[in-house]
């Protein structure tokens, strides 16, 4: 969570560090701040979001500087607590990411030995345990510094006297961008996509000296070269494109992701180790989480391999006794809960593989192989595409397991994805709206699907909702039907149809208003519901893509209608970077 970003090179570096700043707001962020060096160090930091125009960052002339969005772990947000932090001399400026575990007892040492700490956060004993090692040379204070430091970090430093950035990491993402006489460091790529497509991914321990002229690299002392990788990620992907927001220009991105997709992705990697062990467990968190319970049914019916899906928060706790495969789901490839799990899972000798959207994040390196989604820079904290994404990997992954079974439904998916983004959802939106509380169920495969519809609905709308599987309402949640809590009933042709029907009339009966969602000429579901809402198509497999995008839709138009901050829900971050 929070961001980092750092410049050294030839321009004034605040302006250029703010924007960078600014493309790093979809983490989520309490307040923001800013350190150059150029004659001096100096600091501009404030609690809120980034205004529009920062008058006060002008007389900052520096070319060097480091910046930081944080989002509040320890401490309240305040001015005093926002980044960057600086040492008893204010010479000496560092901005973290992650949590430093032991940074009580650390900062009573401290204290005792006569340095005076102005917040509350565990990051400012960096900045003082490099002011005790700081002889001249950065990259040794820094390197003698974090031998202290038990936890996670991402760490820039700058220093009066010393013309470079030194980074450190440890279990915190962090990427650099090597431009034409400039070089960058963020938390992500997407601050970088404006100066370079030459990236490189600095691994746990390494101790990074940042100039205009490149980095070098430090692993226990020793220079190590990583290598430098090309993103085919570009600026465009992180602009709106005319869009009122992000997360409706990735909405209307799907069809495109899942073709790209669905024929780009290569699971031969996980294809190859379930012929020879026929059973999966997948480890994720939220939207990814649900995306790999609709695989178990995938892969379960189509290609008969048994499918266990934990919630990667608490595998690493009870780790169940599996010796088969382990597969972790996961957007940025950053999800410190997910990680956690990859390393229990790899403690069991379990094969491992990663299925994320970013070449080159932690889970790539930590995991024995990797699967790629084809989804590009997803700015918006409620995740749309990258779920869609990862669907159509399980689904080719299915498609290469059945023999084929699923290539119909993977060849005409898009374009039924593209007939469904034009669905009036306005009348729904009308009851959502008005609602406190939202049930959405389902049976089958359409049981994560509601789960995660309630999960988009509740994250952006502040509307509280739950999804269920239908036959379990008048397991308890019956209690609470009322006509002011409407439930979002997916209904559609197949083995649960019938009993589906059923349901719903049961929730009728206790006075709950019903959106259902079906094939359109489904006369028998228009008449027992109160609002119909029609998804295209005959093939039952595209039905959980095209039910999806239809709940994504009107979890945003209800939003949108409440007039929330959509792209940047309260109290969210994008990439869950801690545990």
């Amino acid at each position: 969570m929070c961001g980092i970003v750092g410049y050294a090179g030839r321009r004034r570096a605040a302006p250029l560090i703010i924007d960078g700043l600014r493309r790093l707001e979809y983490r989520g962020y309490d307040s923001f701040g800013v350190a150059t060096l150029g004659s001096h160090v100096e600091v501009y930091k404030r609690c809120g979001r980034i205004p529009a125009s920062i008058p006060d960052t002008r007389s900052m002339k520096g070319t060097l500087g480091i910046g930081h969005t944080r989002w509040a772990t320890h401490g309240a947000p305040s001015d005093v607590n926002a980044h960057p932090h600086t040492d008893c001399t204010g010479r000496i400026a560092v901005v973290h990411n992650g949590i430093i575990e032991n940074y009580a007892s650390l900062r009573k040492k401290l204290e005792r030995r006569g340095h005076s700490f102005r917040s509350e956060t565990d990051t400012e004993v960096i900045a003082h345990l490099i002011e005790e090692n700081y002889a001249g040379d950065l990259v040794k204070a820094v390197q003698e510094s974090v031998k202290s430091l038990d936890g996670s970090y991402a760490l820039l430093a700058i220093a009066e006297g010393d013309r470079r950035i030194v980074a450190a990491r440890n279990a915190s993402p962090l990427v650099l961008g090597l431009g034409d006489g400039e070089t960058l460091a963020a938390s992500d790529m997407t601050p970088l996509l404006e100066y370079t497509e030459r990236v490189v991914f600095p691994e746990d321990g390494d101790i990074i000296s940042i100039t205009p002229q490149g980095a070098e690299i430090l692993n226990q002392g020793k220079p190590v070269e990583r290598p430098v990788e090309l993103v085919n990620w570009c600026v465009d992907d992180v602009k709106k494109g005319g869009f009122e927001h992000y997360m409706l220009k990735e909405i209307f991105e799907q069809p495109r992701v899942f073709y790209e997709t669905a024929r780009a992705a290569d699971p031969a990697p996980l294809v190859d180790l379930l012929r020879v062990t026929p059973a999966l467990t997948i480890v994720a968190c939220g939207t990814s989480y649900h995306a790999g319970l609709i695989a178990r049914y995938l892969l379960e019916e189509c290609a008969g391999i048994p499918v266990r899906v934990d919630h990667a928060s608490e595998f690493r706790y009870s780790i169940p006794p599996v010796r088969n495969p382990v597969l972790a789901v996961t957007q940025s490839g950053e999800t410190a809960d997910t990680l956690w799990a990859v390393r229990a899972a790899r403690s069991r000798n379990c094969p491992t593989v990663a299925l994320t959207n970013v070449v080159g994040s932690s889970v790539t390196r930590l995991a024995d192989a990797a699967i790629y989604t084809r989804a590009g820079p997803e700015v918006g904290v409620a995740a749309t595409k990258s779920f869609i994404a990862q669907l159509a990997v399980f689904m080719a992954l299915a498609d290469r397991l059945g023999g084929g079974s699923l290539a119909g439904s993977i060849a005409t998916a898009h374009l039924s994805i593209g007939d469904l983004l034009q669905q009036d959802v306005e009348e729904a939106v009308a009851v959502c709206g008005r609602a406190r509380s939202i049930f959405f169920v389902g049976r089958g495969p359409f049981y994560p699907v509601a789960l995660e519809g309630a999960l988009k609905m509740k994250e952006i709308s502040y509307i509280h909702a739950e999804g269920y599987a239908a036959g379990e309402l008048k397991h308890g949640p019956f209690a609470l039907l009322t006509p002011e809590t409407p439930v979002v009933a997916i209904c559609l042709p197949g083995p649960t149809y019938r009993v589906m029907i059923s349901n719903i009339k049961e929730i009728k009966a206790r006075g709950a208003q019903v959106i259902g969602i079906g094939l359109a000429g489904d006369g028998e579901l228009a008449d027992v519901v109160d609002v119909f809402l029609t998804i295209p198509g005959e093939d039952p497999w595209v039905h959980i893509l095209t039910a999806s995008v239809l709940l994504q839709l009107l979890a945003y138009h209800t939003a949108r209608s409440l007039k929330t901050d959509i792209d940047r829900p309260r109290n969210l971050a994008k990439s869950v970077t801690v545990e």
